[in-house]
């Protein structure tokens, strides 16, 4: 790409002959006065590029006149100069330096990670944060994340489609729900495109997927929790539970696979190694057991706690599918096994012990569907729109969602999944 600021981004740089002239574009990352050289780091999103200027040049004088702070925004024309002593086996020779926005305001913390800054001082400028080389990687990473999934949708033939984010009533049930005006009526922010990508199956699309974002007023404050977060579903029709988690091991696999091949520097900026993983399925009965022989007993019914979703992964694998789960434990519309009413045809993904995605074969008959809505303690005349879609037609269906945070955040190995959240929502933060 070429314009009046830049010729090239700095990571093309290095199959450029020797004595090429070019024109970058970025931030001053750090300037560094060592007496007869200034040496001036200029930063775009794709790496870091050495400047050097001898004392008494033209372009040396420019530097020190021009008083560049860390942060300035800049443009520099120069040619490029082969140094085997330069970490990246090249150096820039300025011939023009342009300040394109001199700095009128401070930098609220370092970006160059030398003194570390609070993570809620970084998200309150998350523009400021979004400069600095780990967190660039963070969403290299997750832009990847989200080019495996739809390249493996595209490749097993699913159509891409957009529900709605604001609905009329619950999409999973509860009472964790955003209420919205909706000129003379109450909606609702949607927990979920849960409704709306099974009925895209019985309208026949027959596999849909979608990247959506998803809303949940829990009031969470925990490493883990997002109150709009973005999941990546997929539904498919003529399909069971088993083909939903052969479909789900193929995509999860596949979006490691993209970024192991495409993302090798921002995985080593992260210091993070990116293992090849398979995925083991286990029943949840299996896992109890499991659980119990290392000291965490539980009653069947219960649900896994970060802890025991930690420890089955160090038992069973960085990967695991939890299959089987309580009937009681499930969204409403899980369907029952055949064989046990009390089990359902769902499961979960766990990766380094973190659930990244849930899913279940769906109930596809309308009386089924009223029977688990009431049993839930909730009134089938609202979901009408919905029970009356499985009377006309409605083929066995399953599908699943991935937690693109979540998953981000196990691949990149942050702490907290904010790290992971362009600009987080949470209990308390609203802004930027």
């Amino acid at each position: 790409m070429q314009n009046e600021y830049r010729t090239h981004y700095i990571n093309e740089l290095d199959h450029q002959p020797d004595g090429q002239q070019v024109r970058l574009a970025g931030w001053v990352h750090e300037v560094r006065n060592i007496g007869k050289i200034v040496f001036l780091l200029v930063r775009d999103h794709s790496g870091i590029a050495q400047v050097t200027a001898k004392e008494g040049s033209v372009p040396d004088d420019l530097i020190k006149r021009m008083n560049l702070p860390k942060e300035s925004v800049i443009s520099v024309k120069g040619i490029i100069k082969k140094n085997a002593q330069s970490k990246k086996g090249y150096e820039i020779i300025p011939t023009e330096i342009e300040n394109l926005n001199p700095l009128s305001a401070n930098i609220p913390f370092e970006t160059t990670g030398k003194v570390p800054a609070e993570l809620d001082v970084r998200l309150n400028f998350r523009y400021i944060d979004f400069r600095r080389l780990e967190t660039s990687s963070i969403f290299n990473i997750q832009s990847s994340l989200l080019r495996g999934f739809r390249e493996a949708a595209q490749k097993n033939r699913f159509i891409e489609v957009r529900p709605p984010s604001i609905v009329e009533a619950a999409t999973e049930g509860g009472t964790d729900l955003f209420q919205v005006n909706y000129f003379e009526k109450k909606a609702y922010l949607a927990q979920s495109p849960q409704l709306y990508k099974q009925l895209a199956v019985i309208g026949g699309m027959d596999r849909v997927s979608m990247v959506v974002p998803v809303f949940r007023a829990e009031k969470h404050n925990t490493v883990y929790h997002l109150n709009e977060s973005t999941q990546m579903d997929i539904e498919i029709g003529f399909a069971d539970h088993n083909d939903a988690i052969s479909m789900l091991k193929l995509f999860f696999l596949s979006m490691l696979k993209y970024v192991e091949k495409n993302n090798e520097e921002d995985l080593k900026q992260l210091g993070v190694e990116q293992k090849k993983t398979g995925v083991k399925e286990v029943t949840y009965k299996q896992a109890l057991k499991k659980l119990s022989a290392n000291g965490m007993a539980m009653e069947f019914g219960q649900d896994f706690n970060r802890e025991h979703e930690e420890m089955l992964c160090k038992t069973f694998g960085d990967a695991i599918i939890v299959r089987e789960y309580p009937t009681a434990l499930r969204a409403f519309y899980s369907m029952p096994s055949k064989n046990d009413p009390e089990i359902s045809n769902s499961y979960d993904l766990i990766y380094k012990g973190l659930e990244i995605s849930s899913g279940a074969q769906r109930i596809h008959k309308a009386d089924m569907l009223i029977d688990a809505i009431k049993k839930r303690g909730m009134d089938p005349r609202n979901f009408s729109f919905y029970i009356d879609a499985f009377r006309r037609g409605a083929p066995p269906h399953a599908g699943w969602s991935i937690g693109l945070e979540r998953l981000t955040m196990k691949v990149t190995g942050m702490s907290n999944i904010r790290e992971c959240a362009l600009f987080p929502r949470d209990r308390e933060r609203l802004i930027p």
